[in-house]
């Protein structure tokens, strides 16, 4: 068990880590929409960069932060009955669901991507629209690296669940529950 509080541990702090990239990708994500808006209705000028800028930065927060909402359990779900259930129970159905949906979908956009992701690199992607971004390729990269990020993350939730089956006790990093709770 101590190796897989470990396993969790390290993917844990990977996933911290891309969720406070995520985080920061966040606020400059609203900057740019701010200073668009002024921009465009203020100034009645615009630019296609600042509008494509949005789109990658959202494409980043969400795919950086895709594995730190795993982690911290504060995916969407409907917990009409999830909510009431035992933890074992929870645990099953975490652990039915990271192997049989997951973790698969996951490994078919990793594969999938590879040969996307390697033209865009090949041909140095750029935007299609006059006066749009360069380096489209390099926002292409991101897909593979956020379900990567997902991949792993989804090994440290069968880590802690299966632990939780096996009724491991330890206090370690992944051990804590999550601290999200749904407020409505």
């Amino acid at each position: 068990m101590f190796f897989l509080r470990q396993l969790e541990h390290v993917i844990g702090k990977l996933s911290g880590a891309f969720g406070w990239l995520a985080g920061w990708l966040c606020i400059a994500m609203i900057g740019v929409v701010f200073y668009d808006v002024i921009v465009r209705y203020v100034f009645q000028d615009g630019s296609i960069a600042l509008q494509e800028m949005e789109w990658h930065l959202f494409a980043a927060v969400f795919l950086l932060g895709a594995a730190y909402t795993m982690r911290e359990d504060a995916n969407v779900r409907v917990d009409v009955f999830y909510a009431r259930m035992h933890p074992r129970k929870k645990a099953i159905i975490d652990i039915f669901g990271t192997i049989f949906f997951v973790m698969p979908m996951c490994s078919l956009i990793l594969y999938s991507s590879y040969d996307f992701v390697a033209y865009s690199y090949k041909i140095k992607e750029i935007s299609g629209d006059p006066g749009g971004l360069p380096y489209r390729f390099a926002f292409n990269a991101l897909l593979p690296l956020g379900y990567f990020l997902v991949l792993l993350q989804s090994l440290a939730v069968l880590s802690r669940n299966v632990r939780l089956l096996a009724g491991d006790t330890g206090q370690g990093f992944a051990n804590k529950f999550p601290r999200h709770q749904e407020k409505l």
